[in-house]
């Protein structure tokens, strides 16, 4: 073999080797995508959990199959799935329209907005810590079996994404940027739906948050038990940890338990059912199911407003109120919330105000700031250069009375010459009435309309935002 030869032979097998580690060059912006993925792949599939994070009580829960490990190939084509519009019918909404990664890849709206401006029946979940849910089901009533099979519901869902499978796939084959992405992940450029579930299982089962002051505190002192204080946390978060974990007193880690702060499996938590959401029942027709809900990890709770699965508190202070006072005597009630055992009334805790406060406090200490701003779970698209900032919050609006009767009032935190847009829609999307007004303060009278569930819609033009709204 002359020098030459040899020279060829081993650059190319270079370039081969070369394959394995680096992603796959991002396509041309002339093709009118335009991906900003990394010369090498980032590391998804090796992530340095702390020692608190790989006890056997939290890593027995992962829910990896064994057919489908993250690999970092894998979860990169499950980051373009994830931000890609082109996973609904008419390109605008993605997986993440409703999974945000600044909100701990949930929603700050009650429902979130499908692709022709229907709303899903439920309040988006975060998907943080997802890999270390038990029992492998998902959604708030546990009906998708696995997360592989999770990932494709919400895409064929008639008001979320509204695409068949197969269409789907045919979309994605003619771009120019997925056929190489899945052969990275799979080995050959083939578009299937079964590809998609487990490269977007891949990139959901890395999320793992783990860089909160909570853990910080945590890595410092680990030998102290779970119900005791950490030095690094403030005297009201240690207090809030004590309730927390105390048996005697707040007994949350009985459902939100391990270091992952995630449950086993469903619960009926003590909602008062009003708008008869059966919850797993709806699944399973078994009335011992009525108001169970999967309870997810408090990971970052403090991001996740508007909370349970109807979005019908706001802040962690109303949780942590239902929790204390507030639990219904509904015969499916958890254990964890009786007093006296199985069969006992609900629990009454009646925590001090400094309590309730430390409680706050302690889930608040569980935000991890490094989890979302981190890039290997953002959006891998171009940025739109004229991209709108939000000047109202989610929280940062109320409607009252709410129930409401025949006056209806609006207040916004905003600047007082904003314009706004508020339109008031049915649970299917309709509107029945929209108005435009500019300032703060707004008041509008009920028009006949009947009593039950409505969406209020506020938007200044670039930006909008939704309530639920109960007309008695």
């Amino acid at each position: 073999m002359s020098r030459w030869q040899l020279f060829s032979f081993l650059s190319a097998l270079m370039a081969f080797a070369a394959l394995a580690w680096r992603a796959p060059a991002p396509p041309d912006p002339g093709s009118g995508d335009c991906l900003n993925l990394p010369e090498q792949y980032f590391n998804y599939a090796q992530i340095g959990l702390p020692p608190h994070l790989q006890a056997p009580g939290l890593l027995t829960l992962d829910n990896t199959p064994a057919g489908n490990p993250i690999t970092d190939a894998g979860a990169t084509l499950g980051r373009v799935l994830f931000y890609d519009t082109k996973l609904s019918a008419n390109e605008t909404v993605a997986c993440a329209s409703c999974h945000k990664q600044s909100l701990a890849f949930t929603d700050e709206a009650p429902f979130s907005s499908g692709f022709e401006g229907g709303f899903t029946g439920r309040n988006s979940m975060s998907l943080a810590m997802a890999r270390f849910y038990g029992n492998g089901h998902f959604f708030w009533d546990e009906r998708a079996a696995t997360l592989e099979e999770q990932t494709l519901i919400p895409i064929q869902d008639p008001v979320e994404m509204g695409m068949s499978l197969d269409e789907l796939a045919a979309r994605l084959s003619n771009t120019g940027y997925y056929p190489p992405l899945f052969e990275a992940a799979f080995g050959t450029a083939e578009v299937t739906p079964d590809r998609m579930a487990r490269a977007m299982a891949q990139f959901i089962r890395s999320m793992v948050s783990y860089q909160s002051r909570y853990d910080q505190a945590r890595m410092a002192a680990p030998d102290v038990p779970p119900g005791g204080p950490l030095p690094g946390l403030t005297p009201a978060e240690n207090l809030g940890k004590a309730v927390f974990f105390g048996p005697a007193r707040g007994n949350c880690g009985a459902c939100h338990g391990t270091e992952g702060f995630v449950a086993f499996g469903a619960f009926n938590n003590g909602l008062d059912l009003v708008y008869a959401d059966p919850g797993k029942a709806g699944i399973t027709f078994n009335p011992q199911d009525v108001g169970l809900f999967k309870a997810p990890s408090l990971r970052n709770v403090a991001l996740t407003a508007p909370y349970m699965h109807d979005g019908r508190f706001e802040t962690l202070e109303e949780v942590v109120s239902h929790y204390d006072t507030g639990l219904a005597p509904h015969p499916n009630l958890s254990q964890f919330l009786r007093l006296g055992g199985p069969n006992g009334p609900p629990r009454q805790l009646n925590l001090s105000p400094q309590e309730r406060a430390g409680l706050v406090a302690f889930l608040e200490a569980l935000t991890d700031t490094v989890f979302i701003t981190d890039e290997r779970w953002s959006d891998p698209f171009c940025a739109d250069p004229v991209a709108a900032v939000e000047p109202v919050k989610q929280d940062g609006w109320r409607v009252f009375p709410n129930p409401g009767a025949s006056t209806l009032n609006i207040r916004i935190d905003s600047e007082p010459l904003q314009e706004f847009q508020l339109s008031l829609l049915t649970v299917d999307g309709q509107v029945l009435r929209s108005y435009s007004f500019r300032g703060t303060e707004f008041q509008f009278q009920r028009e006949g309309w009947a009593a039950g569930l409505y969406f209020l819609q506020l938007s200044n033009g670039k930006s909008q935002w939704v309530k639920r709204l109960m007309l008695k």
